[in-house]
């Protein structure tokens, strides 16, 4: 899985309360998404474009776990999220949505705003197009990988099932 785009860089333990507030939890996703991340970079839903990559620190969804941030931040359009952790919960419901991800050590340091990265998440790869550098990750394992290849849980379950 091939991902290429801008960067949107964030901090260490960014909850999923400040990507999703609690004003926002019972809006359409679309309108989710027109307030994800507000309270830490009030431009970002509005300027982020189809296939923006976010990079952050530590610990990125963490707090109280809300499943509906994942769906927000995908209902943005962007191309996915390179950290260097993941808090579990988050991890879990990215893969199950289909949103895709990787964990990468190094990478607040690798990437800045406005860079352009290529991340191959099925190897790890991860290309800094504008610095001309390149990190390597530990890849996701492989069925987390044919979750996301298939769109998400559903369709994975449903492939598995035969339907």
């Amino acid at each position: 899985m091939q991902l290429r785009g801008r960067v949107w860089k964030f901090g260490d333990d960014v909850p999923t309360d400040a990507i999703v507030p609690e004003k926002n939890l019972f809006k359409s996703f679309d309108e989710m998404a027109t307030q994800v991340l507000a309270t830490l970079n009030p431009v970002f839903a509005r300027e982020v474009q189809r296939g923006d990559l976010l990079v952050a620190g530590k610990h990125f969804g963490c707090s109280s776990g809300r499943a509906v941030a994942v769906k927000a931040l995908a209902a943005t359009g962007i191309g996915g999220v390179v950290a260097e952790t993941f808090a579990r919960t988050f991890y879990r419901n990215a893969f199950e949505i289909g949103l895709p991800i990787l964990e990468c050590p190094g990478i607040t340091a690798f990437a800045d705003d406005g860079d352009v990265l290529r991340v191959d998440v099925a190897t790890g790869e991860v290309v800094n197009e504008s610095r001309g550098q390149t990190i390597q990750a530990p890849p996701p394992p492989a069925f987390l990988l044919e979750m996301l290849q298939a769109g998400g849980i559903i369709p994975f379950s449903e492939r598995l099932a035969g339907g």
